[in-house]
């Protein structure tokens, strides 16, 4: 059965505000124990520190997170301690924020796990295959990175305007502007005064030049 949990609850799970901290994980060789003294207040705090929305949705989170913070084959307590904390740094918002930011976590994990293996390799082929795969999981965290922002920002890039000056009688536009070319058609009297239009007087006498020059 499916426990639907309430976020962002505002009723006190104990006189201490520091039992509202996010409770530690203890692995044991069958289950994922949430440490605190009431375990439907452990939960909640878990749930609202990892973004779950209901007890499935948070043990699906912790396994997967347990997983991912094998060491040597073996689950490892304080990864998966920190793993907790960087996702309650940032703070996931729904349910796919929540898996967004579970994978993000991992693929940091494993990023620090290669560069940790490409410090200790010397030979030459081993540390260009490692170089690669570090090299494709920091671009993969950065893609991750850009997803969450997209997804936070509704799709919509932010506009950075620095150094705005407007002079008295000015207006300025902030946001996308779309240029159009328009056709402007002067009078003729303008174009003519402004010297743009040769006027009639003009061409007249550029006639009778032409005349006198071609009879003399």
């Amino acid at each position: 059965m499916t426990t639907a949990l309430t976020r962002n609850s505002t009723s006190p799970v104990a006189a201490d505000d520091r039992s509202r901290q996010s409770p530690r994980i203890k692995l044991t060789r069958r289950s994922i124990v949430i440490q605190h003294p009431d375990a439907q207040a452990g939960e909640r705090l878990m749930a609202e520190a990892l973004g779950a929305v209901d007890s499935d949705a948070l043990h699906g989170i912790l396994k997967q997170l347990m997983k991912a913070s094998v060491i040597l084959k073996k689950p490892d307590e304080d990864n998966l301690a920190f793993m907790i904390s960087m996702m309650k740094g940032i703070a996931p918002r729904d349910s796919l924020e929540a898996m967004l930011t579970a994978q993000m976590v991992s693929v940091h994990v494993a990023t620090m796990r290669s560069a940790c293996r490409l410090a200790f390799t010397e030979n030459l082929s081993q540390q260009e295959g490692i170089s690669r795969t570090l090299t494709r999981l920091a671009r993969t965290f950065s893609a991750q990175m850009e997803a969450l922002n997209r997804h936070r920002g509704n799709g919509e890039r932010p506009i950075t305007v620095q150094n705005l000056s407007v002079q008295d009688g000015g207006s300025a536009i902030v946001g996308n502007v779309t240029q159009q070319a328009n056709l402007i058609a002067a009078e003729p009297a303008t174009a003519t005064d402004a010297g743009l239009v040769p006027s009639r007087e003009a061409g007249e006498h550029d006639r009778a030049e032409a005349m006198r020059g071609s009879t003399a």
